[in-house]
């Protein structure tokens, strides 16, 4: 069988490859392409997908799966070549069942719509996305078509971020969660509220981009295997796991855009970096699932970027880039930086009303998908939850409707993983204080090195090869559960806003 796994890692190799491509493709294009590049990017972006979707739903990759399996199930079936045939039989199933015009189209729909998301997120027009999002909208509803096997359209689109998860899944914990989260909310609502007014000044903008790259140094993330870049919407890419690029944005009057989104986009860049590289280019070497990729950057820029221990070290030096911050004691900065108030941007949202942010997103894209909800309805009915679910109303289409890009690039069924990341960071968290227990000082004294040799070990390495509820249990002995982060939240905003 030697020779079988050998070929099937030279066609697995071949995928990763033009996959690397594309990734390259697109992260050009949402940093650098000028803006008449976006016809001819498409089709070279579909030719590119194309050329994958042919490769990984080939009848010689299939027939090297069937020969295979037979050695795979003898195997240890946590064995690199068990998970890699698992893993690639996965995908092939689901890959032959999507024709290549459909692939052909969704991507050249997805490249033209990211462009007409940025000219009509600069313009505050969703006018000019509309047609685009309806064509994507009839793509996703039209991919669904082709899953039988599923108990609910969404279902389809849910399992391509989320391998196995089920809308009703997801469901049950966020309607579990939900009222948890507004019962905290109202409380700290009955509290004098916190004061962050210091953040919302001028901040040199090169001295924000310099400090955000101090302090993930500091984290780990490897310059020679990677670079920073900015872009409409901060993102991280990879192209192996020796090229793992992040993007982020600069708020020339606000601090957390910046500084929160780039410890975020870190934490997604140490996973790429910590993936085995015996497991590069095997469809291994991607992450266990979106959620847990979520928990990585959501574990650095919350329970690390946000303790009151990681300020003990970074405040002076943060006072020192910045002066106009040198009147403004330590505790009030984290409380400020931490301050609970329901706000339009879910990348600036604070952790008591960010799930519901994710919660409105995800409850739009099931109406879409079951065509219950017309495209050109979605404004309206964005600004009526966020009334509903927040309080507050959008004051524009840049900062309601139009203000993520994950629709433009097709990416329908992904928002709940932001969410279902928040619950698992704060499962491991806890996981990793048990085997770490003087963590909390190592962060105090700006040493990461044991944290990330710990989710190096337990998590990074892995890649993709187990289901992200498998390897959630494996490493802290339950499947994703909410408890955890509900404790976390609490606890946290108790002290904060003496509840």
């Amino acid at each position: 069988m030697e020779e079988k796994i050998k070929q099937l890692r030279a066609l697995l190799a071949d995928i990763a490859d033009l996959s690397y491509t594309a990734a390259l493709l697109d992260w050009d294009q949402q940093t650098y392409m000028p803006v008449g590049g976006a016809k001819g990017r498409g089709n070279q972006m579909a030719l590119l997908r194309h050329l994958v979707h042919e490769r990984a739903t080939s009848a010689e990759l299939g027939k090297i799966l069937d020969v295979l399996q037979p050695y795979a199930d003898s195997l240890d079936p946590d064995s690199d070549d068990a998970r890699m045939v698992k893993v690639t039989r996965r995908a092939y199933e689901k890959a032959v069942r999507v024709p290549g015009r459909h692939v052909v189209e969704f991507s050249q729909a997805s490249t033209l719509g990211q462009q007409a998301w940025m000219e009509a997120r600069a313009k505050s027009d969703f006018s000019i996305f509309r047609p685009h999002l309806e064509r994507i909208v009839a793509l996703r509803q039209e991919y669904a078509t082709f899953f039988q096997n599923f108990d609910h359209p969404y279902d389809t689109l849910l399992d391509d971020f989320e391998p196995n998860m089920k809308t009703a899944d997801v469901k049950a914990i966020f309607d579990g969660l939900r009222p948890r989260q507004v019962e905290l909310i109202k409380a700290i609502a009955g509290k004098a509220q916190v004061d962050d007014s210091f953040l919302h000044q001028p901040f040199d903008e090169n001295k924000q981009w310099d400090f955000g790259k101090q302090v993930i140094t500091r984290f780990g993330y490897d310059w020679n295997r990677g670079r920073e870049d900015k872009a409409p919407h901060p993102f991280t890419t990879s192209f192996g796991i020796n090229d793992v690029r992040i993007t982020t944005r600069v708020a020339p009057d606000f601090l957390n855009t910046m500084l929160f989104g780039t410890l975020h986009e870190c934490g997604h860049a140490l996973y790429g970096m910590g993936v085995a590289p015996e497991l590069e280019r095997t469809g291994l070497e991607g992450g266990a699932s979106l959620a847990v990729h979520e928990s990585q950057s959501r574990l650095w820029e919350n329970l690390v970027g946000r303790s009151f221990p990681f300020w003990q070290c970074f405040y002076p030096r943060l006072q020192e880039t910045f002066p106009q911050l040198s009147g403004v004691p330590l505790e009030k900065f984290y409380k400020g930086i931490n301050k609970v108030q329901p706000s339009l941007i879910r990348v600036e949202a604070d952790e008591a009303t960010y799930n519901l942010h994710i919660m409105l997103r995800l409850e739009l894209e099931i109406a879409l998908l079951e065509g219950k909800v017309a495209v050109k309805d979605i404004p309206a009915i964005w600004n009526e939850k966020m009334r509903e679910y927040l309080g507050v109303t959008p004051s524009s289409d840049a900062k309601g409707v139009l203000q993520d890009i994950h629709w433009s690039g097709g990416a329908i069924g992904y928002f709940s993983t932001y969410a279902l990341g928040n619950l698992i960071s704060v499962q491991l968290w806890e996981k990793i204080n048990q085997d770490i227990p003087d963590l909390v000082e190592q962060i105090r004294q700006g040493k990461f090195e044991m944290l990330l040799g710990w989710l190096r070990e337990k998590i990074h390495r892995h890649g993709s090869k187990f289901d992200p509820q498998e390897l959630v249990q494996k490493v802290t002995g339950s499947k994703i559960d909410p408890a955890p982060y509900e404790r976390y939240l609490t606890k946290k905003y108790t002290e904060i806003y003496n509840l």
